[in-house]
């Protein structure tokens, strides 16, 4: 996972990426709170943490299923990890239709890795209110 450092209202995701000829280039992905923890939160394994970015009313849809609350948010991310080793690299974020969406590499033990994926973000109140996830 990138290193995170704070960066006032809405933080920032580094990254680093190596050029043809080795030398490194750092970029910054711009992220509100509440995303930022989702994706250091999944890295680290901790469903405690990441519990703590959703609203107790989040719904998460992914792979075709919905996800509502917080037990069953808790019970999808703990189910993925018991079934895949795997990483997420953020790799750009924008504003579309009043959501955050977020391009990231998924790369694991899992058919068909790596795979980019959208992780899509609504936001209310400081906390992920829903999140949908699509290749």
């Amino acid at each position: 996972m990138p290193h995170v450092s704070s960066m006032g209202p809405e933080e920032s995701q580094r990254m680093s990426t190596k050029r043809p000829d080795n030398e490194e280039i750092r970029m910054a992905i711009h992220l509100p709170r509440p995303i930022e923890i989702y994706f250091e939160s999944d890295q680290a394994r901790d469903a405690e943490a990441l519990a703590t970015c959703f609203a107790a009313d989040a719904t998460v849809h992914d792979e075709g299923r919905a996800h509502e609350g917080l037990a069953a948010i808790k019970a999808w991310k703990s189910e993925g990890r018991r079934k895949y080793e795997y990483t997420v690299e953020p790799l750009q974020a924008a504003q579309r239709d009043g959501k955050t969406v977020v391009t990231a590499r998924v790369a694991g033990n899992f058919p068909g890795s790596p795979v980019t994926l959208a992780f899509i973000f609504g936001l209310e109140r400081d906390k992920i209110a829903s999140l949908e996830i699509h290749s």
